[in-house]
């Protein structure tokens, strides 16, 4: 992957911005179980932060992935999962399909908003009973006259509490489990809407998740987002985006916990000799950090397919397998160094072993991507080649 010097400039904005707007306000937002997104939101879109790959007609910067994973990436710099977290969802989570697919209408009333930081974004799939079974979902939206009538509930919804706008996945006929879903842009404020308390989590606590409840919740069929009976699949096309954001999101955090500890292990004394110096020690380093270069370098390799107009099914999948896999070795194997300063709240190693849990999890569990690849290998049980 070559980097221009637009890249690079991008990437010093970003860089600066973390350091500058985030990073000194990560305890004090973690504690409160909450950080000020619209407030945060508004001052990326002023830099063109949110719309770094949308289209200019819209307020965005036009520019092709390879941008928007540099984006990505250098957010990983903040000292927690949980603004990320947010971000992406605003980026590369709810937003991809209205950009390529919403009508002008649509993305005026909506895009635009979100890419200028006016509006927070929020994408409304999975359900209590549904999270990587995304085809199981029951939430309907019924068409009566010019208006869809949504009755459903959302689990597990980022930034619901403070979204203007959710992109909704919901059932619109009865046909096939996989061509039967749309995806339909829903305004917070229109009746029926109720968002629960904020969920009480283990990780990712600056970034505010709760269930939302939609009851007879009248919207515009002309809020619909491209062809009805498409939602699965421009869904599936959204996850693309999402899986190569956490896999270059994670990269920095996992850099930040190991160039930490190895800072940490030079200092520490342990039977008259600096921890660094035990062997065990500094090879296991040195194996982690092989493990992020290699974790890079698939990234880097899947965009670079991804923008040339190729297939990443396969290495988007491999990137988010290894990417939940890896925060927890990396998390685990650095926090062992810090003994009993590991186990402390504040600890570096000990944020990224809560906030990266969530990565085997979010997006399409573990077991989801090998699924994935197995089919893209053509592997899969009882089936020929």
């Amino acid at each position: 992957m070559l980097f221009t010097q637009e890249h690079e400039e991008l990437r010093r904005t970003v860089r600066n911005f973390v350091e500058k707007e985030l990073n000194p306000h990560v305890k004090e937002w973690e504690e409160a179980g909450r950080f000020p997104i619209h407030e945060v939101f508004k001052k990326m879109g002023d830099l063109g932060l949110l719309g770094v790959t949308k289209p200019v007609e819209f307020g965005g910067m036009g520019l092709d992935y390879s941008y928007g994973m540099v984006m990505a990436e250098e957010m990983g710099r903040t000292h927690c999962g949980g603004v990320p977290l947010s971000t992406g969802v605003q980026t590369d989570m709810a937003t991809p399909a209205l950009a390529r697919f919403g009508s002008d209408e649509l993305r005026q009333n909506y895009l635009a908003p979100a890419i200028a930081g006016d509006m927070v974004a929020s994408i409304a799939v999975s359900e209590p009973h549904a999270g990587s079974d995304v085809a199981a979902i029951k939430t309907t939206a019924t068409k009566d006259g010019d208006d869809y009538v949504i009755n459903g509930t959302k689990m597990w919804i980022t930034n619901s509490p403070s979204a203007d706008w959710f992109c909704l996945l919901a059932q619109t006929s009865d046909g096939k489990p996989h061509m039967n879903k749309s995806l339909i842009i829903v305004p917070k404020d229109a009746a029926g809407i109720t968002v629960d308390k904020p969920l009480h989590k283990l990780g990712m606590r600056s970034s505010e998740t709760a269930q939302v409840f939609f009851d007879n919740v009248r919207v515009p069929q002309r809020n619909l987002v491209g062809q009805e009976g498409m939602g699965f699949m421009m869904q599936m096309m959204q996850f693309q985006e999402e899986r190569l954001f956490a896999a270059a999101n994670s990269l920095m955090g996992m850099q930040h916990v190991i160039d930490e500890t190895i800072a940490y292990a030079k200092d520490r004394q342990v039977f008259g000799m600096p921890l660094i110096d035990n062997q065990t020690v500094h090879f296991r380093l040195a194996e982690l950090q092989t493990e992020v270069e290699s974790l890079r370098a698939l990234t880097y390799r899947a965009c670079e397919m991804y923008i040339n107009g190729k297939d990443v099914l396969q290495l988007a999948s491999m990137a988010k397998l290894k990417v939940g896999r890896l925060s927890r070795e990396v998390a685990d194997g650095c926090l062992q160094y810090w003994g009993g300063n590991g186990f402390m709240w504040e600890n570096p190693a000990g944020q990224l072993y809560r906030d990266g849990r969530l990565g085997s999890i979010g997006g399409g569990a573990d077991e989801i991507m090998l699924g994935i690849i197995c089919k893209t290998m053509d592997i899969l049980p009882g089936k020929k080649k």
